[in-house]
């Protein structure tokens, strides 16, 4: 079974294209136009072995807030996509990364309900290049929405931002390629005693 999801966004803030493959390879083609952002989809690819392809065009004469923001919308409403019936899948992930001093613990559940459980060090430098800090929650909130996923998020400590954020994005992507592969014990099976998800 093909699973890919496709979804563009256009509003009159953005723009955007998002396909996102989860039995590919990691071939990653992003483009928002903000160079951090891109680098954080791109070790989510990489490091979920999932083609992705992101192409956001974006109000970043004001601030990269709407870019950032309907990018994780799209990927969200992608990837709930590409899952389909789910029939077959490990369902639940988890990845802990080390990033130099930096530790980011991941649990996800695609259950069907969005819920974001999300702990960073407060103390942390407000930017990285055009990239907002305070937005990695605001990424994670509107991924799961889309998404429909129970997300656990935890980075117990941390001393230099980018370490902070970027081990958060590669233990998300090992999570959730975790969860959404499939179980060679399971197939045919829909992971849920409510025979839902």
């Amino acid at each position: 079974m093909n699973r890919v999801g496709r979804v563009e966004r256009v509003t009159k803030e953005t723009s955007v294209l998002v396909e996102i493959d989860l039995d590919g390879s990691g071939k990653v083609d992003v483009s928002t136009g903000v160079g951090f952002y891109d680098h954080m989809l791109d070790q989510l690819g990489r490091h979920g072995l999932f083609d992705l392809t992101v192409k956001t065009e974006g109000d970043l004469h004001i601030d990269s807030h709407h870019t950032i923001e309907d990018t994780a919308l799209a990927l969200g409403a992608a990837f709930k996509k590409a899952l389909g019936d789910k029939v077959g899948i490990y369902r639940f992930g988890n990845c802990t990364v080390p990033l130099d001093e930096s530790l980011a613990q991941v649990t996800v559940d695609l259950s069907g309900r969005p819920y974001l459980v999300h702990t960073e060090p407060e103390k942390m430098a407000p930017m990285i290049g055009e990239y907002d800090t305070t937005m990695t929650r605001h990424i994670l909130e509107s991924f799961v929405a889309q998404a429909q996923i129970a997300l656990h998020v935890h980075v117990p400590y941390g001393r230099n931002a980018h370490h902070i954020v970027e081990c958060q994005f590669k233990a998300l992507a090992r999570a959730l390629r975790y969860a959404s592969e499939r179980d060679p014990r399971a197939a045919g099976i829909l992971p849920s005693t409510k025979g839902a998800l």
